[in-house]
């Protein structure tokens, strides 16, 4: 995806307790742009980030834009392996 395109960098934890304010916020930034998603400074992530960056993989898509993940935690990484998604969350070393 290069270096252009919006950077949304969720802050602390992303779970199912914190999920829903940010879930618009991320929703609006994938309408409007690339979008590239850094969760390089969470603290926390459950299953709940995994379904945001799908929803807003989607909707990038949906207005036909790209969105790429970075710093993705090697917890959610491995989340994501057991729940046989992994190749789905679109990083930039994977599918975008």
């Amino acid at each position: 995806m290069g270096q252009t395109g919006d950077v949304f960098r969720p802050q602390g934890r992303l779970t199912m307790a914190s999920a829903a304010p940010v879930l618009a916020e991320g929703r609006a930034r994938a309408r409007a742009g690339d979008l590239r998603v850094d969760l390089s400074v969470l603290t926390e992530a459950d299953s709940a980030a995994l379904a945001l960056l799908f929803d807003w993989m989607r909707c990038a898509r949906s207005h036909g834009h790209r969105l790429a993940v970075t710093g993705l935690p090697a917890s959610l990484a491995s989340l994501a392996e057991l729940y046989g998604v992994r190749e789905l969350v679109p990083t930039d070393e994977g599918r975008v």
